[in-house]
């Protein structure tokens, strides 16, 4: 687990010196409702790097809250996507995104898939696999994961603010 926890940090590094100049960052906040064989909530923060809107990055991070045999738990969670949409040159009027990406937990770890629509709400699927056989007050996490998501870019609630 410290292996892939190191890993997915040091790939997390190296993404801005690989990034080309061209590209722009924006800053989302997040909430959704996670199911990996236990519902939770989630709250978290995401960074969005594009270049133009046919090839999107995201990454991020957050804290999964939910009530596991009669306990509240609260978990962290590193994530990373690729939205892709075959449109070329329409810039910030997709209706849809293909989603690729995977997400880690000190529980688990999850591939996904599944599509964003207008850019603000994700609907993902994947299949997590346990690194931790006692899970979360004892119960393991694994199997079906599905994750909805509504992504709030800061520069629009700037914008809603004034």
């Amino acid at each position: 687990m410290k292996k892939i926890l190191l890993f997915s940090f040091f790939l997390m590094m190296c993404l801005p010196g690989v990034a080309k100049a061209q590209l722009t960052m924006h800053k989302m906040i997040h909430m959704g409702y996670v199911y990996q064989n236990q519902s939770f909530g989630e709250l978290g923060a995401r960074l969005l790097f594009l270049e133009n809107d046919d090839l999107i990055y995201r990454v991020g991070a957050s804290a999964l809250m939910g009530v596991a045999r009669n306990e509240f738990a609260i978990m962290p969670k590193l994530q990373g996507d690729i939205l892709i949409n075959f449109q070329k040159h329409v810039d910030l009027y997709h209706a849809y995104y293909f989603l690729a990406g995977a997400e880690v937990t000190t529980k688990y770890v999850a591939p996904k898939i599944g599509v964003n629509l207008l850019g603000l709400l994700d609907l993902t699927g994947g299949y997590a696999f346990s690194v931790d056989k006692n899970g979360i007050n004892g119960k393991e996490l694994k199997g079906v994961n599905v994750n909805f998501t509504l992504n709030i870019p800061l520069v629009l609630l700037h914008d809603l603010i004034k």
